[in-house]
This record gives structure tokens, sequence and C-alpha cells, in this order.
């Protein structure tokens, strides 16, 4: 095994220039990832950074180049610099990316065209809707012969380990996670909950106590002091992190077999949590990009890059951020996010770089110093020509947001059912007749439907043992 030693040698004389350099450097806004709230921006002098001190390869693939094929480039754009991992990538190892744009709504078939042509084509972005489908089409190899180039037994990865493991498929890795992103959360406005005599709901989370009841409880009382007025409890994106605030998945996975588990006690106690939601008139499915500023709101449910134009809009309400509330009876906190990771393409002969690559990704994503660099850029205010603040975020909910993304304290939560076809997760025209199970268990009742859970769960266990079978033939 090559030990991190020979990398952090190196990277601890990297980091020690790019300290004394941090005070007169300008930050860009290129994120490493394409929807992180935490986006890396790298600074100008970040190539002088990454050639300051010239190590000792771990792996010679000096003069490759990766073909990515994608809807969006990880090479920098014109006068801007290339991300942390893209310069480790290029300056360490002396290797590159040659990117081939696709659409993003055309991207799985023109993967196809080029594997069915012989096309090259090393690495692809990994998405919740195409896995295991992508393997069971033939499109993707799995890592685990380049563990030893990732380096994936050292405390590099301890944090990610439990994550990594709930992806395996067929006893191999296909999918690494090099870091997590993107979690669903509540926002809601202090100076509401003060005016309203309401508990905090961050305080209720550091003391262990927010769960489905406090938040019913919380709703219920800010609908029934309306004075005449037609106040919402909740308002956005609601059911999907609700679902998996309660641990299950909809589909098991054994290693062997897959499993419906629509039946689970856990998933119908989320699923009437909904109904009541719905039945007590709570729910407001108006669309908003930010917290509603009319103040008839308590909570605004939606992924993290609402947040910085909730705050500009909002900027006496006293925005925070909570994670979905957990379930009563669950066992740990569990959330819903983006898991941050790149696929291995079918016949590719570039997988040894491609190894490489995700470990650069992920030593980007963990050192301190970097990280510093990162927090600097996500707090700065964005703003328009006139100089009105478009986005900020505060320090307070940065360092929240990092708690909630804390492996050691939450649990992200994976589901093979959303990769399984567009029977189990697609749009398809909006219509709940051609959506995917998915994407109608999670807002079925939230749109009115008064049929019985029992109703709609078989309705839904035909469709998802039927794909099952699929993947366990």
């Amino acid at each position: 095994m090559r030990s991190l030693k020979k990398v952090f040698a190196w990277f601890t004389a990297i980091i020690a220039v790019m300290s004394s350099a941090v005070s007169c450097t300008v930050y860009k806004s290129e994120p490493v990832t394409e929807n992180s709230f935490v986006s890396y921006t790298e600074p100008e002098s970040s190539k002088e950074i990454a050639t300051h001190s010239e190590p000792e390869r771990l792996i010679d693939i000096s003069g490759q180049t990766i073909t990515w094929l994608a809807d969006f480039d990880l090479n920098p754009s014109e006068n801007n610099e290339p991300s942390a991992a893209l310069s480790i990538f290029e300056d360490v190892y002396g290797a590159g990316i040659n990117f081939i744009y696709t659409p993003a709504d055309a991207k799985y078939e023109k993967l196809s065209e080029m594997l069915d042509a012989g096309e090259e084509v090393d690495m692809f972005p990994y998405e919740l809707g195409d896995f295991p489908r992508g393997v069971l089409k033939n499109q993707f190899e799995p890592l685990d012969s380049y563990f030893d180039i990732m380096n994936m037994d050292s405390d590099l990865w301890e944090d990610m380990t439990d994550t990594i493991d709930m992806l395996e498929y067929k006893g191999q890795h296909y999918v690494i996670p090099y870091s997590i992103s993107d979690p669903f959360l509540i926002t809601y406005s202090r100076s509401i909950c003060k005016k309203e005599k309401l508990d905090d709901p961050y305080e209720l989370y550091l003391d262990g106590k927010w769960d489905w009841n406090a938040m019913m409880e919380m709703m219920e009382k800010f609908v029934a002091n309306s004075g005449g007025q037609t106040r919402y409890g909740i308002n956005g994106s609601f059911g999907q992190a609700l679902l998996y605030s309660s641990g299950r998945t909809v589909v098991n996975y054994d290693g062997e077999k897959f499993t419906d588990n629509i039946n689970d006690a856990e998933i119908e106690k989320a699923v009437k949590f909904m109904q009541d939601v719905n039945s007590k008139s709570l729910y407001n499915n108006s669309w908003y990009s930010y917290f509603p500023t009319d103040k008839l709101t308590l909570f605004y449910a939606m992924g993290d890059w609402a947040l910085g134009e909730s705050n500009a809009q909002n900027p006496d309400s006293d925005l925070m951020i909570v994670p979905f509330p957990k379930s009563p009876d669950a066992d740990n906190n569990y959330i819903f996010c983006n898991l941050n990771a790149r696929m291995l393409v079918k016949n590719s002969d570039r997988g040894e770089a491609v190894a490489a690559y995700i470990m650069c990704e992920r030593l980007a994503e963990t050192q301190d110093d970097y990280n510093k660099i990162r927090k600097e850029n996500v707090l700065a205010e964005k703003k328009d020509m006139s100089g009105t603040r478009k986005s900020f975020i505060t320090e307070e909910q940065y360092d929240a947001m990092q708690l909630y993304l804390d492996t050691k304290k939450s649990v992200p939560m994976f589901d093979f059912a959303y990769g399984m076809g567009e029977k189990m997760y697609g749009e398809n025209d909006y219509t709940y007749e051609t959506r995917g199970v998915m994407n109608n268990l999670t807002t079925v009742f939230l749109n009115g439907n008064n049929d019985s859970w029992e109703t709609v769960r078989n309705e839904f266990k035909k469709i998802i043992d039927g794909e099952l079978k699929k993947y366990n033939n």
C-alpha cells in the first residue's frame, strides 16, 4: 500500500505557501462541484502554489488525458483558475482532462452512442437516477481494483466509509463519493418564532429535540394564531426529505437481492405525517425560490441553494437553517443530500487516471486550509451592478451547515429505487399517471390525494415489484 505521507508532504508545502498568500489573494466563483453550497474557488495564484513542490508521484500517469463526458466542464473557463482538485491532478500527476460537452437531457444517450461506436470516454458524472441502471446497461466499471491508488484504507476516507459501502453493488464499488453536499433544509425566521413565542428549531436540534412532533406542534400553533390571516406551516420541497428522515429506504439491498420495502412501518409513519400536514391545511404548494417574504409561512423546505437569496430577500427576518426533523422513532439523524462522485466508464483504459483524479477531489475536500478559503468565498456577499445585495450567507449558517453535513452526526441516505429507470424515478410530462413511483410517493398526499395509504401503497407496490425483477435476474 502506498502511503499518504508522500501526498501530505508536498501538500503541506503547498498549504504553507497558500497561507502566506491568502491576505492579498482575489477569489473566483467557479465551484468544484456543480451544485454545491460550499463551493470551492481557487485563488489566482493556484498554479504557482500547486507547482511549489514537486512530490514523488503515487502513480505514473504523466501525459495521460481523461476524456470527461458531461454537461459541465471540470477545466476552468476563460480567465479563471483551475479547481484545487484539477491543479493537483495537472501539476502533481502531469495529467489532464479533455471535456466533451453534451446537453444535460441527452448525456445518457450520448454515452450510449459513444460506447456503441467504440469512441474514447473515461469519466462520467454520478447521478442519483442512473445507478444501478447504468451498470445493468453495461456502461460503467467498478473502481475496486484501483483502491490502492485512491488510498481507500487510509484515514483520508474515514468519515465516508459507511456512505461508500452503502452504495456497494454486487460486491463491488461503482460509486465512490468524495463528499456530500446540497442537503435538503428547513429555513425559518427567528424573528417570527420569537414574535409567535415558538421554540427555536436550531436550539431544539442542538438539544436532540428537533423531531416530527416538535415540527407539527410549531406549525399548528403558528396557523392557529393567524388572527384571520391565511397562514401556512410549511412550503417548498417537503416530502422527499421527510420520507428519508425516517431512516428507511423504499428498496432494500442485501448485497445479492433487491426487496420491496414499501410496507415498512416507518415509511407508513412518514406518509401519515404528510397526510396530516395536508389534511390540516398546513402545506402551501405554491412555488417560491426563496423564503416567502410575507411572513405568513413558518417553514421553507428546499435545498441549500435557496439560502443566499432567501437571506437577501428577508434581511430583517434573522433566518436560520436546520435539517429536516428526525422521526421520533429513528435511531439517528438521517439527511437526504447529493453524493459527489465520478463514474469510471466501461472499457476505459484510463482507470488509474480516473482513480487518481477522484483522490485529488477528496484531497481538495478534506484539507483545512482549502476549507478556510472555501468558507471565505461562500461568506462573500453577491451584489448586482448597483451594489444591491442579491445573495449572502451568514457565518452562523455556514457553520451550522458543516455540522449537518458531518457524517458522524448525520447519516446520508441513498435509495437504489431512484436509479432503476423512469417507472421508478422520472418526471414524464409531470402527470401522476406517467411520473415515477418515487416522484409520486413524496408528493401524492401533499397535492391533495384523498385515497388511503393502503390503496396508494398497493398501486406503487405492483410497479416496484415489476421493476425489481429486472435487477434480481
